[in-house]
């Protein structure tokens, strides 16, 4: 399995004001430079599945496997014979916020679903980042 986390402290926002962006999936073009459109029909629950649309790339299907709000969600887009999970995590400590988000693939054929998409949605982790900061600062 391969691995990737990107992780910033915040003071300045609260894991709620960060949660309600990121469970309004359907916004998430608003704010993410990166991404065509997302679409979830449904509740941010887990076993609800949801579209995205990144810039230059096909659309993907996408799982929520687990939700606790305000604290954590992971999701799972499956490939052929590989399967990606993004971890969203906020971490509160000493009165800082901890935005994590780990991006992780298995399977056979991880090896080439790393290079093909995993290493490019890792490495816009700090970018997401601070739009999802910047998004909650100022509303």
């Amino acid at each position: 399995m391969w691995s990737k986390s990107y992780s910033k402290k915040v003071k300045s926002v609260k894991a709620s004001q960060l949660w309600k962006i990121w469970s309004d999936i359907n916004q998430w073009h608003t704010w993410q430079k990166d991404v065509d459109f997302a679409r979830l029909d449904g509740n941010f629950i887990p076993g609800n599945f949801f579209i995205l649309k990144p810039k230059g790339g096909p659309k993907v299907r996408i799982e929520l496997l687990s939700v606790s709000e305000n604290k954590e969600f992971t999701d799972l887009t499956r490939f052929p014979l590989a399967r990606m999970y993004g971890a969203h995590q906020f971490i509160e400590v000493n009165g800082e916020l901890e935005i994590k988000t780990t991006i992780s693939i298995e399977g056979p054929l991880a090896f080439l679903w790393r290079k093909l998409v995993a290493e490019d949605v890792a490495n816009s982790l700090p970018a997401q980042t601070e739009s999802l900061i910047e998004k909650a600062r100022n509303g």
